[in-house]
C-alpha cells in the first residue's frame, strides 16, 4: 500500500483574511444582510424566485428558509416579485385580501 500522495489534499477551510480575493460583508460596511439587497442588475421573475433572504437554523434548532422576493399571482394572472422588505406592505395587503372575501370566508383569490 503506497501512502504517497501525487497530487495535494485541499480541504475545505476558512480562508485567512487577507488571501481573500474581495472584501467580506463586514468590510464593505454593507447596512443590511445580503440576502436583503436587491441586484445591482435587472432581474427576472424566475430569478428573483430562486434568491434567499435566510437560510440558517434558529435557536430551537429548526431550520429558516425565508426567500428574498415572494411570488404574488394576481387574478389577472399577472405575476409580480415583491420584496420582503421594501415591499413589505403590499405583502401584507395581499395576504389579508386572500384571507377572507366579503362573506368573511377564507379564500385565496
Amino acid at each position: 500500500m503506497n501512502s504517497q500522495i501525487d497530487s495535494p489534499i485541499n480541504q475545505p477551510v476558512s480562508e485567512d483574511w487577507h488571501s481573500q480575493e474581495e472584501p467580506n460583508v463586514k468590510e464593505r460596511n454593507l447596512t443590511v444582510n445580503p440576502g436583503d439587497r436587491i441586484a445591482d442588475r435587472p432581474q427576472n421573475i424566475e430569478e428573483k424566485a430562486k434568491q434567499v433572504a435566510v437560510d440558517v437554523p434558529d435557536i430551537t434548532g429548526d431550520w429558516i428558509k425565508v426567500p428574498t422576493y415572494f411570488i404574488v399571482e394576481y387574478p389577472n394572472g399577472e405575476k409580480k416579485a415583491l420584496h420582503h422588505i421594501k415591499d413589505a406592505k403590499e405583502i401584507s395587503d395581499v395576504i389579508r385580501q386572500a384571507r377572507v372575501d366579503e362573506n368573511g370566508n377564507r379564500i385565496w383569490w
